[in-house]
């Protein structure tokens, strides 16, 4: 039988030469491990069953709590978590444990090799804390005492491609219905949670500090990081089936918002004084596409220089001209017919670049421009790197790219073109950063 069915005690794990799971702090960072990413999270709780019934985990201390059903309990939360960012007060609350408890367990997942940090959480005083992020792993060791083959993998630092013998297969099969229970009783318990826990609890610890704001238009909240931390929609969950309808605050925010993002000189403004510009018309019903129609009728000037208050001139007694449905209907047809409303789309706006007013920008700036002039060309290199080094520059690349920071294939890009990326890094992780530049701002990349 595989090794993964025999109880390896710490002490004897150590004795025999350090076999068992015990991953340094330098070795917790995902840039660092000596593990692979696991793919989804039922193959993670197969690990973390593994490292429970082998007893693997080998601490260094001598108290505390060690690897048990505390540790599952917190695994089956952190199973849900896309990204993995548990917040410590979130997993207290769950649990009903104490926070020094957790903090224990997250310490044994990290050593175990099965919890990875793509970022380290901070505690700073009179701001809001940052909670940790982390990739789900898998350790080498589980691999080998299972009989698993690996290889190299640009994705997941390793990918399984077989196994050794049936009586490993035969153990993946045990580890394989101990995770689909654990997998199942986590999502009763997510339902359960998602009917009767009150609202205002977040899930996660806040990335960022907040601020009580206000606006002509309307006070509007920002919504809890909580109710978007599992990365569900709230309407998939039982009971909230139906969807509040917006008042008239919304209604105007909403229609500030689709206008930044669809008219050029626009991008940089604040959506609530856009929502209070456009209040007039999202109380009469106007849609975007109805107010750009009528910012079309006369071309925009080459510079605008206070975006709101160029927007309140254009559409001064719009609301009292196009009082009808008919009326606006008439000049968004007219809008979309017209050739050089169609170009004016389609050409992206620039402004005529000034230089800058302020003496110490200017010589920032002639400084830059001067060291800029002076570097010298680029040496072409007359040796081309190896298939090792190749390999290397894929793994980083997409190790960054899995960590939401795609920096290298993008500067790529900028300075040597798409083919010349692709010879670098791939198609695959080409076409996925490209893929990225053109979706919703809400999309991130990162393991699910």
């Amino acid at each position: 039988m595989p090794s993964s069915t025999l109880p390896v005690h710490g002490d004897e794990a150590q004795a025999a030469g350090g076999s068992g799971l015990l991953a340094p702090d330098p070795a917790q960072w995902i840039s660092t491990t000596s593990g692979r990413i696991a793919p989804d999270p039922y193959t993670w709780l197969q690990a973390v069953h593994w490292v429970r019934d082998s007893q693997a985990h080998c601490p260094n201390r001598r108290h505390g709590p060690r690897f048990g059903g505390t540790t599952i309990r917190i695994a089956e939360l952190l199973a849900q978590l896309t990204p993995c960012r548990p917040g410590v007060g979130y997993l207290v609350r769950m649990l009903q444990v104490s926070e020094r408890t957790v903090q224990y367990h997250l310490s044994i997942l990290r050593e175990s090799g099965l919890l990875t940090y793509t970022a380290k959480g901070t505690r700073i005083r009179q701001a809001a804390a940052r909670a940790s992020e982390f990739v789900r792993t898998i350790p080498v060791l589980f691999d080998e005492a299972i009989g698993l083959r690996t290889t190299a993998s640009q994705t997941f630092i390793r990918t399984v491609v077989g196994v050794a013998s049936d009586e490993s297969r035969l153990a993946l099969a045990q580890l394989g219905k101990k995770a689909a229970r654990t997998v199942r009783r986590a999502k009763r318990n997510t339902r359960k949670a998602g009917i009767n826990s009150p609202r205002k609890k977040s899930r996660c610890t806040p990335i960022g500090a907040g601020s009580v704001t206000s606006s002509p238009a309307a006070p509007t909240n920002n919504p809890f990081e909580g109710d978007l931390g599992n990365g569900k929609d709230q309407q998939d969950r039982p009971g909230r089936r139906t969807r509040r309808k917006l008042n008239a605050v919304g209604r105007r925010h909403q229609l500030a918002l689709e206008l930044v993002r669809q008219v050029p000189w626009l991008s940089s403004s604040p959506v609530a004084r856009i929502a209070w510009a456009v209040r007039h018309l999202a109380d009469a019903g106007w849609t975007a596409h109805e107010v750009i129609a009528v910012l079309a009728q006369r071309a925009p000037a080459r510079r605008v220089h206070r975006p709101v208050g160029f927007l309140t001139a254009r559409l001064a007694g719009a609301e009292l001209l196009y009082d009808t449905p008919a009326k606006r209907g008439a000049i968004v047809a007219w809008w979309r017919d017209s050739p050089q409303a169609a170009k004016e789309r389609h050409a992206e706006w620039q402004g005529t670049w000034q230089a800058p007013r302020s003496t110490a920008v200017q010589r920032l700036f002639r400084d830059a421009w001067t060291r800029a002039t002076r570097r010298q060309p680029l040496v072409a290199l007359d040796e081309q790197p190896t298939s090792e080094e190749h390999r290397e520059v894929r793994t980083t690349a997409w190790r960054q790219y899995l960590t939401g920071r795609p920096e290298l294939v993008a500067s790529a890009l900028a300075l040597a073109g798409r083919d010349q990326a692709e010879q670098i890094y791939g198609r695959d992780l080409v076409e996925r950063v490209l893929r990225l530049r053109t979706t919703s701002s809400h999309l991130r990349a990162g393991t699910a």
